[in-house]
C-alpha cells in the first residue's frame, strides 16, 4: 500500500497557506493545492494497516487507501475514478470537510496522520485540470420524474445520482442561485463559488433542471433567507412528479431568548455571512451589514462562528470576541486513548488564527443598548452540572459591543415547509424517515422522501453528501419497483 517504508521516510506535508496578514486583504481562497511530487510523497505515507479505519470513519466510505496508492504510483486518472466512485463532489469535501478520516488513520497513533483531505483535493483538481471530469448523461431514460426541494449538498448529490440513473430531475431552490449553504453560508475564502458553478454546469449537461426563486410550501420565518418570487404548493409537486425529495437543510437558527436580543446590531450569523457572499458575487446593494470599525461579539464557538470571525476581520472590525458557554477543551490529548474516534481537543481555525479573542464558560443574560442600538452584553460564567449550565454566583460582567452575531447552531428544518407537506416529524423537529429498512428515507407521505440535515438535523457537508446518495438509491428502487 503506497511505499512500504514511506511512513518511516516521509513526514506530513501541510497544504501551503497565505500568511494571515496577506489573506485578510481579500475574500479569495488562500490554501494552495498540493503539487504532483508533494501528493505522491503523501500517498507514499499510507501504511498497509490491514483494516482501513480511515474508510470506516468517512461517512461516504471513500476508498482512501486505494487512491492514496494510485497517487503514489502517479496513476492520477485511476485515482480520480476511485474517488468519484463514492464522492460526487470531492472539490467541496477537499476544502471544507473536517476530515474525520484523518484522526482514524493508523499512522496517526504514532505520528502525524496521512494528509487525506489534501490528497483528495489534489486528485479532483488534477481531474478538472486534465479534463477528466466530464458529464455522464444516462444512456437510457426511465420516464420517471423526481422533484428535489433544496439545492445544498444533499439535494445536489441526490440529483446527480438520479439523473445518471435515467430519471428526469428538477431541483427547486428558493434563493437566487443554486448551492444552498455551499453558496450562501460558506465564505469565499473557504470555497470560491466558481468551484460550485463548474460542477453545476456538469450537472446541467447531464440533464438536471434547476429552478431558482421558487419556494415550495408556506412562507418562511424572517430568520431564514428566502429570495423566492414564486410559491408552489407541495401537493402540486406530488401530482406532477413520481417522487419528491426534501433536502431543504436545517436552516432554522437557534434563538437567543434574552432581553435585548431584538436590538439593532444583533444579527443571526447566516444573515451576516450571506450578505458578504452576495456582495462577493457582485450583487449590488445586498450587503447591509458591515463590521468595519465595530466591536464585534460572536456568540457561539463552532464553525459558523469561526466563519463570522473571518468575515469580520476582512471587513475591518475594531475588535472581535468569540464566546462559548462550553468549557475550553484540552490543548493536548493522549491519541491512543481516543483513536480512531474524533478527538475532543482545543483547536484554532484559520479564521481565528487571523485574529480574535476567545472566551469560554460564558452565558449571555441580557443585551443592553441606547436608542434601540446594542451597546453591551451582560453575561456570567457558567459551570456544566449534570448536563445543565449553572450560573456561577457573583460572576456577572459586561462586554462592550457594537455588533452581536448569533452563531449558536441550528434548531432544525423550517417547520412551515414540513407542515405544508404534512410529513411526520421527530421530537427534534426533523423529518421522520428511517435510514434503514424497506422504506428507507421515506416519510409518512407517499412518494415523499427526506435526506441530509432535513432528516438527521444539523450536520457536516460530507454527511449530507452521503444521505443524498443513499436517498437517491432508495428513490431509484422505489420508482423501479412501481414501474414493475
Amino acid at each position: 500500500m503506497g511505499k512500504v517504508t514511506g511512513f518511516m521516510e516521509f513526514g506530513r506535508i501541510e497544504e501551503t497557506h497565505l500568511a494571515p496578514g496577506q489573506r485578510v486583504k481579500n475574500y479569495r481562497e488562500f490554501t494552495m493545492t498540493l503539487v504532483d511530487d508533494q501528493a505522491r510523497e503523501q500517498g507514499a505515507r499510507c501504511m498497509d494497516c490491514g483494516i482501513p479505519f480511515c474508510n470506516n470513519a468517512c461517512p461516504i466510505h471513500n476508498l482512501i487507501p486505494d487512491w492514496n496508492d494510485l497517487v503514489y504510483r502517479g496513476e492520477y486518472k485511476l485515482a480520480l475514478d476511485k474517488l468519484q466512485a463514492t464522492n460526487n463532489f470531492p472539490e467541496f469535501t477537499g476544502r471544507i470537510c473536517p476530515a474525520p478520516c484523518e484522526p482514524a488513520c493508523c499512522l496517526g497513533v504514532i505520528s502525524e496522520p496521512v494528509g487525506i483531505r489534501s490528497i483528495e483535493r489534489f486528485i479532483i483538481e488534477k481531474g478538472w485540470e486534465e479534463g477528466w471530469v466530464v458529464p455522464h448523461p444516462a444512456k437510457v431514460k426511465s420516464g420517471k420524474k423526481v422533484a428535489i426541494v433544496g439545492s445544498g449538498p444533499a439535494g445536489l448529490s441526490a440529483a446527480q445520482q438520479l439523473v445518471r440513473a435515467g430519471h428526469d430531475v428538477v431541483v427547486f431552490e428558493k434563493n437566487d442561485k443554486i448551492g444552498g449553504l455551499l453558496r450562501y453560508g460558506i465564505p469565499d475564502f473557504k470555497l470560491e463559488k466558481q468551484i460550485v458553478d463548474r460542477r453545476l454546469e456538469q450537472m446541467k449537461a447531464e440533464g438536471v433542471v434547476f429552478r431558482t426563486g421558487v419556494l415550495v410550501g408556506k412562507a418562511l420565518p424572517s430568520q431564514i433567507q428566502n429570495m423566492a418570487t414564486e410559491v408552489i404548493d407541495p401537493q402540486t409537486l406530488e401530482k406532477e412528479f413520481d417522487a419528491v425529495i426534501l433536502a431543504c437543510g436545517a436552516e432554522q437558527p437557534r434563538t437567543l431568548d434574552v432581553p435585548g436580543a431584538d436590538l439593532q446590531g444583533v444579527h443571526y450569523a447566516m444573515e451576516f455571512l450571506c450578505a458578504q457572499n452576495r456582495k462577493d458575487a457582485g450583487e449590488r446593494g445586498k450587503n447591509r451589514l458591515s463590521a468595519e470599525g465595530k466591536r464585534v461579539v460572536i456568540i457561539g464557538g463552532g464553525d459558523t462562528g469561526s466563519d463570522c470571525v473571518g468575515i469580520a476581520n476582512r471587513q475591518g472590525a475594531a475588535s472581535i470576541l468569540q464566546i462559548d458557554r462550553n468549557t475550553k477543551l484540552p490543548e493536548t490529548i493522549d491519541k491512543s486513548l481516543v483513536w480512531p474516534y474524533w478527538p475532543k481537543q482545543f483547536t484554532i481555525s484559520s479564521s481565528q488564527e487571523e485574529g480574535c479573542e476567545r472566551d469560554f464558560r460564558i452565558q449571555t443574560k441580557r443585551i443592553e443598548g441606547k436608542r434601540g442600538k446594542v451597546e453591551k452584553i451582560i453575561a456570567c460564567r457558567v459551570n456544566s452540572v449534570g448536563g445543565r449550565y449553572m450560573d456561577e454566583p457573583g460572576s456577572e460582567f459586561s462586554i462592550e459591543a457594537d455588533m452581536v452575531l448569533l452563531a449558536m447552531g441550528f434548531a432544525g428544518p423550517a417547520k412551515e415547509v414540513l407542515d405544508a407537506f404534512g410529513v411526520q416529524r421527530d421530537m427534534a423537529g426533523n423529518v421522520m424517515a428511517a435510514a434503514e429498512g424497506e422504506k428507507r428515507f421515506q416519510t409518512s407521505v407517499e412518494k415523499v422522501f427526506a435526506a441530509g440535515d432535513t432528516r438527521r438535523g444539523q450536520s457536516l457537508v460530507v454527511w449530507a453528501l452521503h444521505e443524498g446518495r443513499e436517498c437517491a438509491a432508495a428513490v431509484d428502487r422505489f420508482l423501479t419497483e412501481r414501474a414493475n
